[in-house]
């Protein structure tokens, strides 16, 4: 990861953490609490041992030191335990922020410009990229600060009972984040290229699955197959590298660790058995000798921990830097919006509009342009003409470069309306799951007198189950006809004021069309505000207005 590009995706981080940082704060002071009842700990377990060994205390009268011992072991996992609970509220606050930004951004975006992205692509980052922030907000983060309290309390503990063995720990203690640095390098460009290959092979493998009739039509499932067994291949050999790394960077962490705590032991003990006369090793005792050697593990401890939770950040930089793409990517901001005067009879109203894709030539120059409440408008005209941007612009799914739409008195989609594409939706589950998506408290009555609406009650007679039979994601099932008369049936469930619907009956047969035109027929008669775009005469036909769409120009027919 460039420079530059680093330096944005760690203010990014920082950013997310300033939201949480009174749980982050809880979560070091949790683990500074379990830290400080360590060292008591180890303090009292020594004080133990030397009375017992050295002194000959009875056991009977250490019993308050025991008691003691048993207390601290409580704290200690108290600490341990709100350490946990506190890093785990810091996460979800981190990942409900990241979301929050993931899920402004697509509304700003559209479906219009999220088409081009794979839906497998956009499901990883909001579920396993966001995830990947855990670790490094709910584990690396405040580690970073117990990394260096816990370490300098010990320390300055093992100073004031053997200056020496203080020297040894502080020329030992650098070794581990070098060490650490060094592997981390690593590690984050393999991650970044992990999240990469795995976006990548989750929409190649979305696509297949949705093309499957597709490929099997044209004999391609075979190179299809290739093509997968490939992308995994790649993906597996990616993550056994990041695995070797983070073994190896463990294995050598922990090495250095033992050597340090090794030669401190060598030290300890010759000093204690008399055979080392230099500095303050004639006045260690029982005491102090284990009490160092049991702190020097201790010591290494929360730099070891550090280490291992250093690919949490390699991770989190890894998605976060994908993540931070899609945030940056433009949404297509109006230029120019400002607010207008409008009749109250109309519904919809654009002024001085004027719409390009990136830098080619505009589409619209200036329209203006009103529909009145209540109205049925048909858009026609050649394909390729506008039709359908024109739609999008009043749907609000793509944003004018230029001067101001407003649908009934807002800005578009600040109102519920209808929308009715040339591609449906469905989700796995029963009709009635499918018209709850847009009416969640909607009866099974209403339901079922929305699809009699749209023609669907003789269907609905011949099955078993009626409204609760199954349907595919792709909308297996049904017909075409059928999936598009399901997804008509919402808009007569929800009772929208607006309701813009493109090619409504665009590859359908001529009996669904019949049941098409009959349903939109009562929508216009119950007063709602119909926009569509049609080359159906008898649609046409059906329209209060017909507005002739071509290269950027809109006329009456």
């Amino acid at each position: 990861m460039a420079d530059p590009a680093r330096a944005k995706v760690n203010r990014w981080l920082s950013g997310l953490a300033r939201n949480s940082q009174r749980w982050i704060t809880a979560t070091v002071l949790a683990g500074a609490l379990a830290g400080a009842a360590t060292i008591a700990q180890m303090v009292l377990l020594a004080w133990l041992v030397h009375q017992g060994v050295i002194d000959k205390v009875p056991v009977s009268d250490l019993t308050p030191g025991f008691i003691a011992l048993l207390g601290v072991l409580v704290l200690r996992a108290m600490g341990q335990g709100l350490q946990a609970r506190f890093a785990a509220r810091c996460s979800e606050q981190v990942r409900r922020d990241a979301r929050r930004q993931l899920h402004q951004h697509w509304n700003a975006a559209g479906p219009v410009a999220l088409a081009d992205t794979s839906a497998a692509s956009l499901a990883r980052e909001w579920l396993d990229h966001v995830d990947a922030l855990h670790g490094y907000f709910a584990r690396f983060r405040p580690q970073m600060m117990l990394s260096v309290v816990i370490p300098l309390a010990i320390l300055a503990l093992v100073f004031s009972l053997d200056w020496l063995a203080g020297i040894f720990l502080v020329l030992s203690a650098p070794l581990i984040p070098v060490f650490m640095a060094l592997v981390g390098m690593g590690a984050e460009k393999l991650n970044q290229q992990h999240f990469k290959i795995v976006s990548r092979l989750s929409g190649q493998f979305l696509d297949k699955v949705r093309g499957l009739t597709t490929l099997q039509l044209f004999g391609q499932t075979g190179y299809a197959s290739r093509t997968l067994e490939a992308r995994s291949d790649q993906y597996r050999h990616i993550t056994m590298k990041t695995l070797k790394v983070a073994f190896l960077s463990s294995a050598v962490l922990e090495f250095f660790a033992s050597v340090a705590i090794a030669v401190l032991a060598i030290y300890i003990g010759f000093g204690l058995l008399g055979y080392i006369e230099f500095g303050p090793s004639d006045e260690l005792t029982l005491f102090s000798g284990l009490l160092i050697l049991l702190l020097a593990p201790e010591f290494f401890q929360p730099l070891r921990t550090l280490s291992q939770h250093y690919h949490d950040r390699a991770a989190a930089l890894g998605a976060a830097a994908e993540l931070l793409a899609r945030l940056e990517q433009p949404v297509g901001e109006t230029a120019a919006s400002e607010a207008f005067d409008t009749a109250p009879e109309d519904a919809l109203c654009l002024k001085g509009v004027s719409v390009r894709y990136g830098n080619g030539p505009a589409l619209f120059e200036d329209l203006s342009l009103s529909i009145g409440s209540g109205q049925v408008v048909a858009l026609t005209g050649p394909s390729g003409g506008g039709k359908s941007t024109l739609l999008h612009m009043l749907a609000g799914f793509i944003a004018p470069s230029q001067g101001s739409v407003m649908v009934f008195g807002e800005a578009p989609g600040q109102q519920p309306f209808g929308w009715l594409g040339q591609r449906g939706f469905w989700s796995q589950g029963t009709w009635a799951d499918n018209l709850r998506l847009t009416t969640p408290e909607a009866s099974d009555i209403a339901i079922e007198t929305a699809l009699r609406q749209v023609g669907l009650g003789e269907l609905i007679d011949s099955r078993a189950e009626g409204i609760h039979s199954r349907i595919a994601e792709d909308g297996q099932g049904l017909s075409g006809g059928q999936a598009r008369r399901l997804s008509l049936a919402r808009i007569f469930l929800a009772d929208y004021s607006l309701i813009l619907l493109d090619e409504p009956t665009a590859g359908l047969d001529a009996t669904s069309e019949v049941f098409i035109l009959e349903a939109l027929r009562k929508l216009s008669e119950s007063g709602k505000t119909l926009v569509f775009s049609t080359h159906h005469q008898a649609l046409l036909t059906l329209a209060d207005r017909v507005l002739i769409v071509n290269n950027g120009e809109v006329r009456y027919a």
